[in-house]
């Protein structure tokens, strides 16, 4: 089956099974530089992630995805967030492809990177926990970092070399340390787009803001083979054919802009 006909069945799928993920402002979109407004106003209170190191952290291959699941609380306020809000880290998340041309979610000028990766955060001055805050107005902030093939990523390599622990779906691993900051640009590189969106899983839910950073990390191409290794099915399972098991190209495609404004912080 062509890969085209395999993203057409699934959105129409998508749209029957979670009613939200037919709505008007869907993620991921592709971001058109020159049509971004840049807003002053997001440089009156600078983006402050404060983010602690997370001791025990769990890892997951969940068949869709890595997750790494984030206990330590570390927040992030200012930029285009309510004033007085935080917003606390839940987890992080990683999308690529199965070769290096495609596998963000986001295009920036129609532009795909190899790899995305989503810090996703709750709204914890109004709610109690990520899940509540789904689909709720100002419940949900996702920080999206493209990512390069390159040099190697050393706050990444916490992860990578762990990946061969969790081949098969419903593998996890607890690794002793991560620093969730490692995965932040240069504070001197910290330009970032704005947008409101949705959740690019199910249930696809709205009322997400999305900061992208506008310049990607850097990882190897060692590293992005490592997840590129993972399975996306239980050890021993059959596979229906045509599929080869392997976990990759798991990225929305782009959906519709509508009458939303991406906003930027730079210039």
């Amino acid at each position: 089956m062509k890969k085209d006909s395999v993203i057409h069945r699934i959105s129409v799928e998508w749209g029957l099974l979670f009613p939200e993920a037919n709505g008007e402002y869907q993620s991921p979109i592709n971001l058109n530089s020159r049509e971004a407004w840049y807003d002053q106003r997001l440089l009156e209170v600078g983006l402050n992630p404060n983010y602690v190191v997370c001791r025990d952290c769990e890892v997951i291959n969940d068949g869709h995805t890595v997750r790494i699941m984030l206990k330590s609380k570390s927040v992030v306020t200012g930029g285009p967030l309510p004033s007085d809000h935080e917003y606390e880290l839940s987890e992080v998340r990683f999308h690529w492809g199965k070769e290096n041309q495609r596998g963000s979610e986001h295009t920036v000028n129609f532009k795909a990177f190899p790899m995305e990766l989503h810090l996703i955060h709750w709204n914890s001055t109004l709610f109690n926990g990520v899940e509540e805050a789904m689909g709720k107005k100002k419940g949900i902030l996702i920080i999206a970092l493209f990512v390069q093939v390159g040099k190697e990523h050393l706050g990444l390599k916490a992860i990578t070399d762990v990946l061969q622990d969790l081949q098969y779906k419903g593998k996890t691993k607890i690794i002793p340390c991560f620093n969730p900051n490692t995965l932040l640009p240069d504070p001197l590189l910290r330009d970032y787009w704005v947008y409101e969106g949705s959740l690019t899983t199910p249930p696809c839910s709205e009322n997400v803001t999305w900061i992208l950073y506008r310049y990607p990390l850097t990882i190897s191409q060692m590293q992005i083979e490592e997840f590129r290794r993972l399975r996306s099915h239980i050890k021993g399972a059959e596979l229906p054919e045509g599929n080869d098991g392997m976990l990759g190209d798991n990225f929305r495609p782009t959906q519709p802009l509508s009458d939303r404004v991406v906003r930027a912080a730079f210039q």
